[in-house]
């Protein structure tokens, strides 16, 4: 638990986490709603895959992620208390990568 809670103690991360709870996601869209580089978000989905807090799943050319939390109950007050990232991912265009 506590692994995972440091995971958490990161705002990219925590805010990746936030975009997960919506939805099914690819790098490509990560990258521009937060507005960062691709290796950075890269590198943050990596941490959270390992942490088992996240699936990846490959769909051609492309991985998608989600959240795989619910193994971890603990985690559930947690991202209920997350804000919701609806809005900025309804005004997000899709991109071309995905």
């Amino acid at each position: 638990m506590a692994e995972t809670l440091r995971l958490l103690s990161d705002k990219t991360r925590l805010t990746i986490i936030a975009l997960l709870k919506e939805k099914e996601m690819c790098v490509c869209d990560i990258v521009d709603i937060l507005e960062t580089s691709q290796p950075n978000i890269s590198q943050h989905l990596k941490k959270l895959k390992m942490g088992g807090i996240v699936n990846e799943t490959r769909r051609s050319q492309w991985i998608y992620y989600s959240l795989n939390v619910a193994d971890k109950l603990y985690l559930t007050e947690i991202l209920n208390q997350l804000p919701s990232m609806r809005d900025k991912i309804n005004a997000h265009k899709p991109n071309s990568c995905c």
